[in-house]
């Protein structure tokens, strides 16, 4: 997932990358508004988060030319203008959440989870990986020609790993996106829905999706032959 910070204040930027980027997101920053536009209109972004009071633009300008352009990337502003107009003003120009400084960083975390799956219905529906296709609309499976049953969090759980396919996903990075809470060290419930996926998905299959990484966690993906 691909999220652009539009932020003035260097500190703050600097501080939600670097929080970001540890919980695995791709992120870039542009530190005016007139460069947060011109990165935002490339609508190659899951997410912006946005400042209001910003030099060159400001952010109430931002919003209104990237939805004149029909760019339907999530908005999440980020500013210390807390008064109800101001919110009800973002909101109604094209804003889809708004969340004041100071800021507690799980509270952002969640925000911006919650943003990015009401994204992601309006992204292609299909997810497929090797001969295993996932539905996001109907939310059904299968692998090859065999239909596969999921609870519902085995689904959020297979959605997550087939988006982030390729990449090594921590334990504690799964349970803060599909269980949204942070990681238990003591707890093995990410291990118990993998085996469950695994059960379901590769069992009888040559090809593995769902690998182990010692140590660290796990990574769906085809291996090399």
């Amino acid at each position: 997932m691909k999220i652009l910070i539009i932020e003035d204040e260097k500190k703050v930027a600097n501080f939600i990358k670097q929080a970001l980027v540890e919980q695995l997101y791709t992120v870039d920053v542009a530190y005016d508004g007139e460069k947060g536009l011109e990165m935002g209109l490339s609508d190659e972004y899951d997410l912006i988060v946005l400042d209001i009071m910003l030099p060159k633009l400001d952010g109430y300008e931002i919003i209104k030319k990237i939805r004149n352009e029909n760019i339907t990337t999530p908005i999440l502003v980020l500013t210390a203008k807390d008064a109800v107009s101001d919110k009800v003003k973002g909101l109604d120009i094209g804003a889809d959440d708004y969340l004041c400084k100071p800021f507690v960083l799980e509270e952002l975390f969640a925000r911006i989870r919650s943003l990015l799956r009401r994204q992601s219905v309006d992204k292609s529906n299909i997810l497929k990986l090797d001969n295993l296709e996932l539905d996001t609309i109907t939310h059904t499976a299968k692998r090859g020609d065999k239909k596969i049953e999921f609870t519902a969090r085995e689904y959020e759980l297979l959605e997550f790993l087939l988006r982030n396919k390729n990449r090594v996903l921590t334990r504690s990075i799964i349970a803060q996106h599909v269980w949204e809470y942070n990681f238990d060290v003591e707890s093995n419930i990410v291990d118990v829905y993998i085996n469950r996926l695994r059960n379901k998905i590769d069992f009888g299959n040559n090809k593995k999706l769902i690998h182990s990484i010692k140590g660290v966690g796990y990574v769906m993906k085809v291996e090399d032959d």
